[in-house]
């Protein structure tokens, strides 16, 4: 009995089948930086530090980047459709011509951002602070604007059905 045991266990070593032993689980840091590099429909990117990150036409539908920093991050083109980027912070981000169609950016801090020419249809900005940013030829069809918009530029901003019942102007 010990020599079968002891060469069927020689023969496990020499032909590399797979050992009993689990591989050990990934460090709790290694697990959130490979978590924060991967990009794409539905990542997880919450919390994740994301600042100046070229993002340019990545497309994010879906993805969570619940209080992700992505201050001077560029999202030039980026598609964040149903994206949840609640208590974002995206100070001084580009997100020029950015799908962010159905987006939660609850309590977000996308001030002195660029936004000309994205599309917020039905996004939610629910206490968002937008102060100074740019939102030129921005969609914002039946968006919720109960938001901070002092000195925003909505210059040509499309504001069909928003509701900016409580926002600061």
């Amino acid at each position: 009995w010990m020599l079968a045991t002891a060469l069927a266990t020689a023969a496990l070593a020499t032909t590399g089948a797979a050992s009993t032993t689990a591989a050990a689980a990934p460090a709790p840091a290694a697990a959130a930086a490979d978590r924060c590099t991967t990009f794409g429909p539905n990542a997880d990117l919450h919390d994740c530090d994301l600042r100046k990150a070229d993002l340019v036409g990545v497309n994010l539908t879906g993805a969570d980047l619940n209080g992700a920093n992505l201050r001077e991050a560029d999202l030039t083109g980026v598609k964040l459709t149903d994206a949840n980027l609640s208590f974002a912070h995206l100070k001084f981000a580009n997100l020029t011509r950015a799908d962010l169609t159905r987006a939660n950016l609850t309590r977000a801090n996308p001030d002195d951002a660029n936004l000309t020419d994205a599309n917020l249809t039905d996004a939610n900005l629910t206490d968002a602070i937008l102060k100074f940013t740019n939102l030129t030829r921005a969609n914002l069809t039946r968006a919720n604007l109960s938001a901070n918009l002092d000195g925003a530029n909505l210059t040509s901003a499309n504001l069909s059905l928003a509701d900016l019942h409580d926002a600061e102007l």
